[in-house]
């Protein structure tokens, strides 16, 4: 550890306890997307507290902390803020129980299934740190709250609200993620680390009949069962077995009754890709497979492809990662590793692309070692440790805001000289 790190971390023992009693309280007030009221305010709170300027309400619920600190580099590090339609299965004291009204006026469960408490809790702890500890470093720390990543639209929100002449244009842009590794751990990676995602809504067309007469009808449920097995092949088949990729089914909906031939049925699938050409060529096969089976099938209709949600590819820079992995391994040592990819995605990255500047992003573990250790010895990682988005993910409290507070001081630190 640098003598710069070793100073700032030093106040990490008078806050702990704090923070661990900010990520319990917001793991218990979960708030969906751009609906993150109460956590921003937390946020802002904090960062007003701390003497950073904050503008707040960016895109919705966005906010923004600016500590300026003489002449030198700008850092801005990035941490999301919403939460998941999820009834939480943890167990824990601090649960939670939160609900809201869904689509149609149902009430749906809200849980922190993704860790999204566990940035933002790590990033106030590391601008607190910061603002502690402002003679051992220079230049400009910014700490920025998201919204709504769970939808992939909070950072455009935040872009197309003004975020480029709210803040100021940082050199490098930071960010962490909780995932199913043990706390402890950090993971970086130079190069694609996160795909893209596509999620798409497929309608096909048939023709209605009666469930005794299918010589009079065109069956839509046939026509997308036969989509569906086919898309199977895209990846076995159409890609390189060294070219990663992930295309999956859903949901396929169809009909109302059993006697019933419907005119129609969709079918919704996700699409994860590392690149622009094997996300094209996927795309595209999967447009081809419907308008052909469409066609075997003499569909009345051509079918309608709607692309739902996307997020972008994770592709970290290679300088700022470079630099972010030999601070990581002199603070850290063994606990710093080099990550493998995720099939997970995110809209960070069209953060720093609004502002024209590289980003790296890393990955934090948030499990109880003991029980990742367990699993590990058993060959039962994937059924006996909860990964995002479960019902029973829920990272330990320590190490895991530890490591996130300074893992993210680190880096920061990794650019703010003294």
């Amino acid at each position: 550890m640098t003598d710069r790190a070793h100073t700032v971390l030093a106040n990490l023992d008078d806050i702990r306890s704090g923070l661990e009693d900010l990520y319990k309280d917001l793991h218990s007030h979960p708030e969906l997307g751009l609906r993150e009221h109460r956590t921003a305010k937390k946020a802002s709170d904090a960062l007003r507290e701390l003497g950073y300027e904050v503008t707040d309400g960016i895109g919705g619920t966005g906010v923004i902390g600016v500590l300026a600190n003489g002449e030198g580099p700008i850092v801005m590090a990035r941490a999301d803020m919403d939460a998941l339609p999820v009834r939480e299965r943890t167990g824990l004291p601090y649960a939670s129980v939160v609900t809201v009204a869904g689509e149609g006026g149902a009430e749906q469960p809200v849980m922190h299934a993704c860790g999204h408490d566990v940035h933002v809790t790590c990033l106030i702890g590391c601008a607190r740190l910061m603002a502690r500890a402002k003679d051992a470093w220079r230049g400009t720390f910014v700490a920025l709250f998201q919204p709504s990543e769970e939808n992939g639209d909070g950072a455009d929100a935040m872009i197309d609200d003004g975020l480029t002449s709210k803040s100021p244009r940082p050199d490098v842009v930071l960010a962490q993620h909780v995932l199913p590794y043990p706390a402890g751990y950090v993971g970086v990676r130079s190069g694609p680390f996160l795909s893209a995602a596509d999620s798409l809504r497929i309608t096909v067309h048939g023709r209605g009949a009666h469930g005794s007469m299918p010589q009079s009808a065109v069956d839509p449920v046939v026509m997308a069962a036969m989509i569906v097995v086919r898309l199977q092949t895209i990846v076995s088949r159409e890609l390189a077995a060294t070219t990663p990729a992930v295309v999956t089914v859903g949901s396929i909906h169809s009909g109302t009754d059993p006697n019933i031939i419907p005119d129609s049925a969709v079918i919704q699938l996700n699409v994860r890709t590392y690149d622009d050409a094997s996300r094209t060529q996927v795309l595209s096969a999967i447009e081809r497979i419907v308008k052909a089976e469409c066609e075997a099938s003499q569909s009345p209709k051509a079918p309608e492809i709607e692309r739902t949600v996307t997020f972008p590819p994770t592709v970290n820079d290679e300088a700022p990662t470079r630099r972010v992995a030999e601070a990581f391994a002199a603070h850290f040592g063994d606990d710093a590793h080099t990550i493998e990819l995720q099939t997970a995605s995110e809209d960070m990255s069209e953060i720093p692309r609004a502002f024209g500047v590289p980003f790296t992003y890393w990955g934090i573990g948030g499990i109880d070692p003991a029980l990742y250790a367990r699993a590990a010895r058993d060959g039962t990682i994937a059924r006996d440790v909860p990964v995002n988005h479960s019902p029973t993910f829920a990272p330990v409290t320590q190490p895991t805001l530890d490591t996130g507070v300074s893992a993210l001081t680190v880096a920061a630190l990794a650019w703010l000289g003294g």
